[in-house]
């Protein structure tokens, strides 16, 4: 009798998961906020009193939740701890000493970042990194610009949405006589203020471009074709609120100014949003044309 071997099932291997001690985590977390604390907390203060950062509250949830999101990822990735990253730690608390000591606010600020980074890539290793690399990019949203570069932008912001504001009042058939930022209607003057110049819009439609992008869409390339769409759509969003201001204010001038104001922008801002989602419409149908498309040669 001949015994013929039966084969065995082959197993398959589960993915390697890597055990993570949460105690080092939670020490380097608690002293990072600790360290950081008086540079947060004034930070926060700016968020709850810059109308232009009241995004801020937002970002690092949006950034902590996404991170969440990818737990499964860093519990399947082996744990490397990086040398380099204390490296980046120290960095960063020098960068925060000179730069509170010179009053340079987005430098203090940005040292922060710096530090985490260093954190977690020596806790985690690059892996680490990698896998939390979009929610770290997305927490420089949570800074305010540097003051120098927001009073350039203001003022460039401020007079294209008087330029574009001009032009469309005068296609509504409305005259208007245009002096730097100023327009000059026939009932009254409006004078586009830095409140209005649309930098609000920028900094919050760029926000919610990555959000939208990671949330709709996988591809990468996405993400950085709709943070770039956010600035002529921000700007053409703007151009519109002036023009529409210019039409109600020639209604009724009321109608230009507190409450109705305010709400004008919250609903051209909710326009500018939907514009945003179009362009991610547009886009990904090209794309998926252009994947169809055969091939010759």
């Amino acid at each position: 009798m001949v015994s013929v071997p039966v084969a065995q099932p082959t197993q398959v291997p589960a993915a390697p998961t890597s055990k993570i001690s949460w105690q080092p985590i939670a020490w380097f977390g608690a002293l990072l906020i600790l360290c950081y604390a008086t540079i947060l907390y004034r930070m926060g203060v700016q968020w709850a009193t810059d109308e232009n950062m009241g995004h801020g509250f937002i970002v690092p949830l949006v950034a902590g939740f996404i991170a969440w999101q990818r737990r499964k990822i860093l519990l399947a990735t082996p744990i490397r701890p990086n040398g380099w990253g204390l490296v980046l730690v120290i960095w960063g608390a020098c960068q925060a000493v000179l730069a509170t000591l010179g009053a340079e606010l987005f430098t203090a600020r940005l040292a922060f970042l710096i530090a985490l980074f260093g954190v977690i890539l020596y806790l985690g290793g690059t892996a680490w990194i990698k896998a939390l690399l979009f929610p770290l990019l997305l927490l420089l949203f949570m800074i305010p610009i540097p003051a120098i570069i927001y009073a350039a932008l203001t003022l460039k912001l401020q007079m294209l949405a008087s330029q574009l504001g001009e032009l469309l009042i005068s296609c509504m058939g409305i005259p208007v006589l245009r002096a730097g930022n100023t327009l000059q209607l026939p009932s009254q003057t409006l004078d586009i203020a830095e409140a209005c110049s649309g930098i609000r819009s920028l900094l919050s439609l760029g926000f919610l471009s990555l959000v939208v992008a990671y949330l709709l869409d996988k591809r990468v390339w996405m993400r950085w074709a709709l943070l770039i769409a956010t600035v002529p759509i921000a700007i053409g969003a703007n151009g519109i609120r002036v023009a529409v201001t210019g039409l109600l204010s020639e209604i009724n001038t009321r109608l230009a100014q507190g409450a109705y104001h305010e709400g004008e922008g919250y609903i051209v801002f909710i326009v500018a949003l939907a514009a945003l989602l179009a362009t991610h419409r547009i886009l990904s149908f090209a794309a998926k044309k252009f994947e169809k498309r055969p091939l010759h040669g």
